[in-house]
């Protein structure tokens, strides 16, 4: 896809939706948009001080405080570093409130499944412009991961702490059950390994799936494009019955009920590190963590390919960052500023070393970690096989919690897949579908 293409075609209802969803915290859909507000950024001198609203995602608080201080130096810009919340969630909640107030800031962390109602609301500026004032190279960013933001040829925010599954296999249960070193390549090669592993009664279970408040959803998105199912094919819900997204689900129900998987009780990565799993798929960003608590050799591989497609199975996940409508052209120009700062080549390489998120510019000069942390390599070329995300997931205000609360049934019981899946299709439907003409754009 290139950049100068629509990502989306939206119709009216779902800014509706979107607006709907955060009436209670914004302003309506209906207010002028950041889009229309032409600012001619050349006559325009950057603030002195802006702030930057964060969770510091992967607990990268140390390496915020110190980009902003090396920052200042350079600049003479203070970037005001401001805790805005414990997950991406409550940040973009607590933006939104603010956007009835002076108490705004400047930047805000936003993810993959928040940045778009906080633009369905008008409180993202579209940051091409200030960008290309700001004399940013945005041709240096990871493609896939900036246009995740990309919106009728505007960018809402640059992709900051952006993540996506791997697959981690325990080498020495491999060993143990007499399999190949290697990740296997499709998700019949994933249960081929898992029913060995279980024969050898190695681990309590082969291989854990994430329960309904971790994202089942973000994980098991690639099993399903593997089938050349989706979770929506762009607005359109009825991907979510349709026969591939059937089988993909009922492969991962099949799963669960013959024994050779499970849904964790807590966090997959965890069980996976304390040898209680013996296979995953998880966060690239979970990488570091794994590997300073495993006591056995951690193996990494891409994500596996379905029956139907093998290319582009991984989903992209994690947050960027994106500046506010509300702030002055001053500090939206301080602003773009700092975020071409915070995640240029030098930065994001120290970013992703410290965390184990990706590196979002291409020019990155990742050696230092891959001489250190060789296995993250593999997440860094995996980049190749992304794909952005089905709207209905990741952009349908409530889409995400409607599938994993489906998919939590589906894997723990004997729930039948057809019709749970109907069941979460007519309620994405019915948001989607809502008539809402007084707050809708003219």
């Amino acid at each position: 896809m290139s950049r100068t293409s629509k990502r989306f075609v939206l119709g009216a209802s779902i800014l509706g939706i979107a607006t709907l969803g955060m009436s209670a915290c914004g302003p309506s859909v209906g207010s002028d948009s950041a889009a229309e507000t032409d600012v001619d950024y050349s006559d325009v001198e950057p603030a002195d001080k802006i702030t930057f609203w964060t969770n510091h995602p992967g607990g990268s608080m140390d390496i915020e405080k110190q980009i902003v201080a090396d920052f200042k130096k350079e600049s003479g810009i203070d970037v005001e570093l401001v805790t805005a919340g414990a997950n991406y969630e409550e940040v973009s909640q607590k933006f939104q409130t603010a956007q009835n107030s002076d108490e705004v800031g400047d930047m805000v962390v936003v993810s993959d499944a928040t940045w778009f109602t906080n633009f369905a609301n008008d409180s993202l500026l579209p940051v091409d412009k200030v960008l290309e004032s700001a004399e940013s190279d945005t041709s240096t960013y990871q493609e896939t991961l900036f246009d995740d933001y990309l919106y009728e040829d505007a960018h809402y925010a640059v992709p900051y702490a952006r993540s996506t599954p791997i697959f981690y296999y325990n080498k020495d249960h491999y060993k143990k059950a007499g399999l190949d070193d290697k990740a296997p390549a499709t998700w019949e090669d994933v249960k081929a390994n898992s029913e060995k592993l279980q024969e050898k009664k190695i681990a309590k279970s082969a291989l854990s799936y994430p329960k309904e408040d971790a994202y089942p959803a973000w994980i098991l998105g690639n099993m399903v494009w593997g089938y050349g199912g989706g979770w929506s094919n762009d607005w359109d819900m009825s991907a979510m019955t349709s026969p591939e997204t059937v089988e993909a689900v009922q492969f991962a129900q099949g799963s669960t009920k013959d024994g050779w998987a499970n849904v964790s009780s807590g966090v997959p990565e965890d069980d996976f590190a304390a040898g209680a799993t013996s296979q995953v798929l998880g966060s690239t960003g979970s990488l570091a963590g794994i590997l300073e608590s495993a006591d056995f050799e951690v193996g990494v591989g891409f994500l596996p390919g379905g029956p139907k497609e093998t290319d582009k199975v991984v989903p992209t996940g994690g947050a960027g960052v994106g500046i506010s409508a509300k702030s002055s052209p001053e500090e939206q120009l301080a602003s773009a500023m700092f975020l071409d700062y915070l995640t240029n080549s030098e930065n994001t390489a120290t970013f992703s070393g410290g965390t184990g998120y990706l590196p979002v510019r291409t020019d990155a000069d990742m050696s230092k970690v891959y001489e250190k942390t060789p296995q993250f390599e593999v997440a860094v070329d995996q980049l190749e096989k992304t794909r952005t995300q089905d709207p209905g997931r990741v952009l349908l205000p409530g889409g995400d919690t409607t599938i994993a609360k489906s998919l939590q049934k589906i894997l723990t019981s004997d729930a039948d897949v057809t019709e749970e899946l109907q069941g979460a299709q007519d309620e994405l439907q019915g948001l989607y579908d809502n008539d809402l003409p007084d707050k809708l754009k003219n």
